[in-house]
């Protein structure tokens, strides 16, 4: 079947719950069911999402930054913004809350319309994203690990009539996975080092090092970022992007001025940090939709959504 043939029947509210989707919606369910119960044995507690805020992940100046539009909308007289990321209110809540949390949380991106046939990018997705106080980036690298396996090994063992419809033969990769810098990926590969990574590794691997947003560690003496990227094998690409995070005022607050970000939507982050109240954490979010896509070897991450939500194309429902 071709792309645009492929999404033209992803769009069709009849083909919502043909078996394929049934066996995928299946496999969703056992992921989530292994993930959450594995953090929650951890002792990480479940946070509900925000939807609407003042503040928001900026995604910028992410390198893969693709978003046509921001929602915003007015209530109460105030302006808020649809969430793209909790990661400031991550960082918030581990500073004065609970100190390990986890949040199934939908964000709202509304990417390029020429990402629809990439097979990678929705407009709404949800992702598994989890914060620790005091936490390092190995300590992030083993819980995803862990949880990544451990959900494989469920699907696998539980779901093999769906995974046989599919034609999925599914082989779970060995741990740790391998890490790489993100500056020797790029000149073996060049500026699509994402995609040709994904294409040519037969189990996930850690990037790191990424240039990326003011709430990211970075090491201002050697210019070394203690950030990550998870990639995906068979093309799939990258599914769990996170980092060591930012905690000292000064320090946010001259990165913000950098990026040419507007200070007064992370007031309360600022606040914080000036007081020496925000800890130091590590964290990531998984996007749910492009695992189970892996899990279940789909050609489109939009076939794992009863209601697709793909890039340019609006759905009756």
């Amino acid at each position: 079947m071709g792309r645009e043939a492929l999404l033209l029947r992803l769009a069709d509210p009849e083909k919502h719950l043909d078996k394929r989707r049934l066996a995928i919606l299946k496999i969703q369910t056992e992921i989530l069911r292994s993930m959450v119960e594995r953090l929650i044995d951890k002792g990480y507690c479940w946070i509900l999402p925000v939807i609407f805020s003042k503040t928001t992940d900026p995604l910028w100046p992410d390198p893969d930054f693709s978003i046509e539009k921001r929602v915003e909308v007015d209530i109460y007289g105030e302006r808020v913004v649809a969430m793209q990321s909790m990661i400031i209110h991550k960082r918030v809540l581990v500073s004065l809350g609970p100190g390990k949390i986890f949040i199934l949380s939908p964000n709202i991106r509304i990417e390029r319309r020429d990402r629809a046939s990439t097979g990678r990018h929705l407009y709404e997705f949800t992702q598994l994203e989890i914060e620790a106080a005091y936490a390092k980036m190995e300590d992030i690298f083993r819980i995803f690990e862990e949880l990544i396996v451990g959900a494989m090994k469920r699907v696998k063992d539980e779901l093999a009539p769906e995974l046989e419809l599919l034609g999925r033969d599914l082989r779970i990769p060995s741990t740790p996975f391998k890490v790489y810098r993100r500056s020797e990926l790029e000149e073996r590969y060049g500026r699509s080092w994402p995609v040709e990574v994904a294409r040519n590794i037969r189990e996930p691997v850690w990037v790191r090092d990424i240039p990326r947003e003011f709430y990211d560690y970075e090491d201002l003496k050697s210019g070394e970022w203690r950030n990550y990227d998870l990639i995906l094998p068979e093309g799939f690409g990258e599914v769990i992007s996170g980092a060591e995070r930012e905690y000292e005022y000064e320090k946010i607050l001259m990165k913000l001025e950098k990026d040419g970000i507007d200070k007064s939507r992370y007031r309360i982050l600022l606040d914080l940090a000036k007081k020496g109240l925000l800890k130091p954490s590590a964290g990531g979010g998984l996007g749910v939709e492009r695992f189970v896509a892996y899990v279940a070897g789909v050609s489109h991450v939009a076939e794992v959504q009863p209601f697709p939500r793909i890039p340019g194309i609006v759905p009756e429902l």
